[in-house]
């Protein structure tokens, strides 16, 4: 039974130049938009998260206490900067009388020493007679471990001369100083 009208698909007209001209604008855009999106992710992720203007991030500037901290965190001187500020800190943890004659020169790190240099003969060795009980003073405050010897030496001897009335390879009175 044909009725005289078929159903026909309906037919759009074919997309004219300015038309096409749009379709193709507007892939483009998306396109670049994608890949713009994906380079801003790439450099925010390159500097560490995402950034918001209000709230804090790591670029914000710091205070000084607590960038050194964080820098002596990051490169591992934690250690180091004990035992300095124990060097900073020698009359209260000695005492003052010993602090007077006895002054922490340096401390070796791999081998855990403790230098310390005595003005006289006497104060070098009262150091050494209270020597492991210092370690133990001091590894109370910076840690089980941190220092393990106390090397104490005495004054250091006037500085060699060498001249005409002087014995070749002699120390002097190495008795006195030493």
């Amino acid at each position: 039974m044909s009725t005289g009208q078929e159903s026909q698909p309906e037919k759009r007209p074919e997309p004219s130049g300015v038309d096409l001209a749009r379709v193709a604008l507007r892939a483009a855009r998306e396109q670049a938009r994608a890949r713009g999106d994906a380079t801003r992710q790439r450099k925010q992720a390159r500097r560490g998260g995402l950034r918001s203007g209000a709230r804090a991030d790591g670029r914000d500037p710091m205070a000084l206490g607590a960038a050194i901290n964080r820098l002596i965190t990051e490169r591992g001187w934690e250690a180091p900067a004990a035992v300095g500020g124990v060097m900073g800190r020698w009359p209260q943890i000695v005492g003052a009388d010993v602090a007077k004659h006895c002054v922490p020169e340096r401390y070796d790190e791999d081998e855990r020493v403790l230098v310390v240099r005595c003005d006289s003969t006497a104060w070098a060795t009262n150091l050494r007679l209270l020597a492991p009980t210092l370690v133990a003073r001091l590894n109370e405050d910076l840690g089980h471990g941190r220092v393990r010897v106390i090397k104490v030496l005495g004054p250091g001897g006037p500085a060699r001369r060498y001249g005409p009335l002087r014995a070749p390879g002699s120390t002097g009175p190495g008795d006195t100083y030493g």
